[in-house]
This record gives C-alpha cells, sequence and structure tokens, in this order.
C-alpha cells in the first residue's frame, strides 16, 4: 500500500512567479527538520498557477472533477539525510475551486487547502501562447497571466529555473515537532520564454499580512513550465 500512488494526474502551463522575501517571513510556516533552500545566497517564494488534468485516486477518476485551476503559495526548502540532500516545497496555502478535493487533502494530509471560485484562459497566435489564471477572493477576480513563445526550451544546469521547478518532495508542518514528507514523481521539465506577464494578487485577503507587503513588489522574475504527467506516492514519513 504504501508504494501505490495516491495521486496521478497531468499537470499543465504552471505559471510561476518568483519573489524574494526575507527568510524571517518563512520561519513560522518552517516544518521541523527541515532548512530553507537559497538561491545564490536569497530566498524566494513564488505565486503559482497551473492546470490539473485527468486527476485520478488511486488510478480512480474522479467524476467532474478531473480537471481544474489550482493557485498556491509555496517556498524552497531542504532536508538533509546523511550525504543526501532532499529538495522540496512548502505551500502557505493552496487553493482550488472543489470544496471536496480541498477536504480530501486537508482530512489526509493536514495541508492547508481552500476552495474559491476560478477560472483560466488558454491562447496561441503566431508562435505566441497567452495563459491566464483567475480566483476569486472576497469579492474580487485575481489573475496571474503570460505571454511566453510556443517553442519549449530545456532548463539550464544551475539556473534559476531549475532551482524553481527541480524540487521533488513536499513538507508539512504537523505540529511544532512533527513534519511529513511526501515524493511528487515527474520528468524535467521543458520551460516556455516569457514574453511578458501580469500578477493581480491580493495577497493580504490570500495569504495574511505577512506577505502583504508582495502586493506592491514587482516579481523577481515570472517563468513557464510546460509541466507532465505527475504522481504523489500515498506513503508519508513523518518524522
Amino acid at each position: 500500500m504504501s508504494d501505490r500512488n495516491f495521486l496521478s494526474a497531468k499537470w499543465e502551463n504552471l505559471i510561476m512567479a518568483n519573489y524574494e522575501v526575507s527568510p524571517d517571513i518563512l520561519e513560522p510556516y518552517l516544518p521541523h527538520g527541515v532548512e530553507i533552500d537559497f538561491h545564490n545566497g536569497k530566498t524566494y517564494v513564488s505565486l503559482v498557477g497551473f492546470m490539473f488534468r485527468n486527476t485520478r485516486i488511486f488510478n480512480i477518476a474522479i467524476p467532474f472533477l478531473g480537471t481544474f485551476e489550482e493557485i498556491n503559495l509555496r517556498f524552497y526548502v531542504k532536508r538533509t539525510e546523511g550525504e543526501n540532500i532532499k529538495r522540496g516545497v512548502v505551500f502557505i496555502n493552496e487553493s482550488v475551486p472543489f470544496k471536496v478535493v480541498a477536504w480530501i487533502a486537508n482530512k489526509l494530509y493536514k495541508e492547508n487547502y481552500i476552495a474559491l471560485p476560478t477560472k483560466n484562459f488558454y491562447g496561441h497566435a503566431n508562435g505566441i501562447q497567452t495563459i491566464k489564471y483567475e480566483w476569486k477572493i472576497n469579492n474580487a477576480w485575481n489573475h496571474i497571466a503570460v505571454d511566453a513563445n510556443a517553442k519549449t526550451e530545456a532548463m539550464q544546469p544551475g539556473s534559476m529555473e531549475e532551482f524553481i521547478f527541480e524540487h521533488y518532495y513536499g513538507y508539512t508542518k504537523i505540529s511544532e515537532n512533527v513534519s511529513s514528507e511526501y515524493k511528487v514523481d515527474h520528468p524535467r521539465w521543458l520551460i516556455n520564454k516569457v514574453r511578458d506577464y501580469v500578477v493581480d494578487c491580493d495577497f493580504n485577503g490570500m495569504y495574511g499580512e505577512r506577505f502583504a507587503f508582495l502586493k506592491g513588489e514587482k516579481p523577481d522574475s515570472v517563468f513557464l513550465a510546460e509541466g507532465s504527467p505527475v504522481t504523489v506516492k500515498w506513503k508519508r514519513s513523518k518524522f
């Protein structure tokens, strides 16, 4: 049972708007036993929008709930086990349109999901694709959108893109002294060069006063990854 896939899906068109922040801001959310990961001495949070498609739980399709948008805010951590370093992410919050999806994630795995109205747009013309994710909070629609090359390219080793996308573990803060770890499997993603972007997010309403200052900040970078099929293992290790 422990080696079974809990979830399988296709994650598609992942937009990542990346903001440099002080590590102190993230300390209250840091699970026991992991440490904040840095890229060139800097700490980042990412506002993320992407599509879930063909979602299955224990290889069973979910009627009417298999395709939806997810919006999340995450930061980057690592866990050292001997000579092995596991690079992962911690989610401040994850938002999806279906209450039952949020309930399952919160009940089974102690995640921080909420349900909000969401929608998306995809357009493609003259070698450029336009992708937009929207979510509604406090009676206002927020959005993150990019214009990006339709042509994909490989991530360069050691690049900021690699740091943002190449994390294969998720960590959850169960309590002050207990954390859980899960593994996400997918191939190394191809990326699409972003030509233009728009971010309109009520960071205070979505993620709390600690992140409200991001409303007036320009992201350090905005990336788009093509995505791929993914699997999330049922087994979660507590430590």
